[in-house]
């Protein structure tokens, strides 16, 4: 019979692979958010004319 639980290698440790916290698949999904939000700021910004600032009212 098999295991359907994912393993992660910390060191000479066998831990369960986990998808929360500070690990590599949170990372970089964090990672590529923040590109797309980037991306997404830019291009409202070039649409508009008006800084990221501007566009949600701190400064006039």
């Amino acid at each position: 019979m098999t295991s359907s639980t994912a393993y992660s290698y910390s060191g000479s440790y066998k831990v369960p692979y986990a998808r929360l916290g500070w690990v590599p698949f949170a990372e970089s999904w964090n990672g590529r958010l923040a590109m797309a939000g980037f991306l997404i700021g830019i291009a409202t910004e070039a649409l508009t004319g008006h800084g990221i600032l501007s566009q949600i009212g701190l400064i006039g």
